[in-house]
């Protein structure tokens, strides 16, 4: 088998149907960038569900005097019923720890929080501020009866679960992982399509000198091998822009967001993004060689 020979077809078909290249190369190009976008998001997602599972408490706000809410009634909680308050939650089953937090506590803990809004800062007080009970939990996802027993309690203000608030922003990334695999599909078809239709217009251009080589007894393989190897060509063209997408949005998109919650040991590694990158230039010149000979099959009949 001669391997200039082979080259210079598959240079002759990628030069003769070079805007159609350019389509596969784009395509393929989104579609494995979508594709590992929503890889990388289902692992960013597990590992900041796994950072935020051992730190997610229950915050168990206790009354002061004045507060609206129905069950102080205006009157602040005594000494005695935080000590039996917090004697009943250490009581409670799937309680791991407890800690009181006073209001000096809670304001250290507010200005800490709001550095960057010194007006907000500036504005509030020590006394503004509720004493609260912070519940740690042996299992975050049985949070339902902790709640069920303080809620209600003497001297119990509110009670907040914190993984009610992170809860809608993990299902938006899930809702978008999801989102971002489901366009990958779509545009991997796009991409076998025209993956097909340019190795069609290849062979259908060389159609005489497919068959001169039938003629003299050339293989099946040494026939398809130019076609297919266009199609891997874009595939891997397509794969390394797919790449850059995926450095660029890790760098730009997945660091940023995951600075801003502040969970640095959460964020994604390189080595998932290379794992990730892998994983998608594989899978797209996977697509494009049983693209090629799928069509190859249909239309050469060799």
């Amino acid at each position: 088998m001669r391997a200039n020979f082979i080259f210079s077809e598959v240079w002759i078909g990628l030069r003769r149907n070079l805007t159609m290249t350019i389509a596969v190369v784009i395509t393929v190009a989104v579609g494995m960038a979508m594709l590992g976008v929503g890889l990388m998001i289902n692992s960013q997602v597990g590992l900041m569900k796994g950072y935020w599972d051992d730190k997610v408490e229950i915050s168990v706000f206790l009354c002061k005097k004045g507060t609206a809410m129905p069950t102080c009634k205006g009157k602040a909680i005594t000494p005695a019923q935080t000590a039996a308050l917090q004697k009943h939650i250490e009581g409670t089953p799937g309680v791991k720890q407890v800690f009181f937090e006073d209001e000096a506590s809670a304001y250290a803990n507010f200005k800490e929080s709001f550095a960057n809004n010194k007006a907000l800062v500036d504005a509030t007080k020590v006394e503004d501020l509720p004493q609260s009970f912070r519940i740690s939990l042996k299992d975050p996802e049985n949070y339902q009866n902790v709640i069920q027993a303080v809620t209600g309690q003497t001297g119990v203000a509110q009670v907040m679960d914190q993984k009610q608030l992170i809860a809608p922003f993990f299902n938006l990334l899930d809702k978008l992982a999801f989102a971002a695999l489901t366009v990958a599909i779509i545009l991997v078809l796009a991409a076998a399509l025209l993956i097909g239709n340019t190795v069609r217009l290849s062979a259908f251009n060389r159609r005489r000198e497919t068959g001169i080589m039938r003629l003299v007894g050339a293989s099946n393989l040494y026939i398809q091998l130019p076609f297919v190897m266009e199609g891997v060509i874009a595939g891997l063209v397509g794969g390394v822009f797919a790449a850059v997408i995926l450095i660029v949005a890790k760098v730009f998109l997945f660091d940023e967001i995951v600075g801003f919650f502040g969970d640095v040991t959460a964020v994604l590694g390189w080595n998932d993004v290379a794992q990730t990158i892998t994983i998608t230039m594989i899978i797209g010149v996977v697509i494009c060689i049983l693209a090629s000979f799928v069509t190859l099959r249909r239309y050469l009949r060799v």
